[in-house]
């Protein structure tokens, strides 16, 4: 049967209306033309066609049409927001507030105008009234993924580095979270305290990929099960080898105070006159080197990362640098070393006893061992350490002080330090200076620096 009436005005606008959705600009408008030709004062119709034009360049016009809709439906608040979406990307920031502000006035719950706003607000350096408008839209809708992405930004541009960290994770979890890397999704989870779904994205990670050491670690961190004595070589490799090149911007980034508060502590215990052979442990890329260099006679870094030795390596300062796992290059080296520092390495091991047994053997007599240890985690318990959910370990004073007596080391100090500020917190810590007793026997002394000229000038 044909059908012999024209469409109605509904139905044309529903067409039109179903080729604006889709993408079909041009169809859409020749749809909402065609409805104006007959009823040139259909409120809805004079709005959408100036929305469209927006989107295909023509503000002015579309201002217009938007414009007289609005005269003949002033009660409609999606209409202000409308209005203020364009007028912002016009970069007309005063109007658009205005037309925010009134969309808010007609329909307070609304937790897009109120973000909107907080957009707006924020662009015009209004941070506070920003802070209120993406505070309230939260408020409205706490799962509203552009707010709490918004209110994240804005509080880590001001420094408030802790509380964005909350909003900007609370983002990143909110669905969909397929196609997010999973190590990153666990990140979010830990940090919000939601250790169980860290764990449940961890395990899934794992299945997917039975071999990965860095889903098994970071497994074992957060469920507390097959936690091993230390985090295996090729977590430790693949973690550092994928974020060498990132990793002093990153530090710098995070207030890393060990380079340091290392030099403040070798200052007060030795002259630098280049007397000593000194092993940087983990020397990762030779940040500590830096340090270490003016106390040197020789200058031996040792790590699992070949890209962290590779830019270790460009520092220029190094004698010598060596891919080994640390306990073991330690137990080949006896009598080897008047000073070996340990920073920010020892959180990748559990049991401390085999690294200091061997740390004492590659002493010489009244050698010095310097290294960094974090805080236990709360649930550390009896053993004095334990790991979080970060994959890191931390070790308890009372331990500290029994394993290195078990292996011949005296403390000399214990110092609690901030190792570094992460994600708004304070790392704290210890920087501990040990001592293997003994007198230093004539093999052992420090060598004279000779008179030669060193043949490498600008090495230190």
């Amino acid at each position: 049967m044909v059908r012999s009436e024209p469409p109605s005005p509904a139905e044309l606008l529903e067409l039109a209306f179903a080729a604006h959705a889709r993408g079909d600009l041009a169809a859409a408008e020749r749809g909402y033309r065609r409805l104006l030709s007959t009823a040139p004062d259909h409120p809805e119709t004079l709005h959408l066609l100036g929305v469209l034009l927006h989107q295909g360049g023509r503000s002015d016009e579309a201002l217009g049409l938007i414009g007289r809709a609005m005269e003949l439906q002033p009660e409609r608040p999606d209409r202000y927001n409308d209005l203020g979406n364009i007028l912002f990307q016009r970069g007309a920031l005063e109007e658009a507030t205005a037309a925010f502000l009134r969309a808010i006035e007609l329909q307070r719950n609304d937790a897009g105008f109120w973000n909107n706003l907080g957009a707006v607000l924020e662009a015009r350096a209004q941070r506070e009234e920003a802070d209120y408008a993406y505070r309230q839209a939260i408020a409205i809708d706490p799962h509203f993924v552009a707010a709490l992405d918004n209110l994240g930004r804005l509080l880590s541009a001001r420094g408030d580095s802790r509380e964005a960290a909350e909003y900007l994770c609370r983002a990143y979890v909110e669905g969909p979270v397929e196609g997010k890397p999973k190590k990153m999704l666990g990140i979010a989870y830990y940090t919000l305290g939601m250790i169980d779904q860290a764990t449940a994205v961890y395990r899934q990670w794992l299945a997917e990929e039975p071999g990965n050491p860095i889903a098994r670690h970071l497994l074992a961190a957060c469920s507390g099960q097959d936690v091993p004595a230390r985090a295996a070589d090729a977590y430790v490799e693949q973690s550092f080898d994928a974020f060498a090149e990132r990793f002093d911007g990153q530090l710098a980034g995070l207030s890393y105070h060990v380079p340091a508060l290392l030099a403040q502590t070798l200052a007060d215990l030795l002259p630098p006159e280049r007397r000593l052979a000194v092993l940087d442990a983990g020397c990762g890329t030779g940040l500590c080197g830096l340090e270490l260099a003016p106390y040197a006679s020789r200058l031996t870094g040792v790590d699992l990362s070949s890209k962290m030795l590779a830019l270790a390596g460009d520092r220029d300062v190094y004698d010598e640098l060596v891919r080994a796992e640390l306990s073991g290059y330690l137990a080949g080296h006896p009598g080897a070393f008047d000073l070996i520092v340990i920073a920010d390495t020892l959180i990748y091991f559990g049991t401390l006893e085999p690294v200091f047994a061997a740390a004492h053997d590659s002493l010489r007599a009244a050698g010095l061992l310097l290294f960094t240890l974090e805080e236990p985690p709360a649930a550390a318990g009896e053993d004095g350490y334990g790991i979080k959910p970060n994959g890191r370990y931390g070790h308890g004073p009372a331990y500290l002080d029994a394993a290195l007596k078990a292996h011949g080391f005296e403390a000399r100090s214990v110092s609690p330090v901030s190792i570094r500020v992460e994600l708004g917190v304070a790392v704290n810590g210890y920087l501990v200076v040990a001592a293997r007793p003994g007198e230093i026997s004539a093999a052992g002394s420090p060598a004279r620096r000779s008179p030669v000229p060193d043949p490498r000038p600008g090495r230190r």
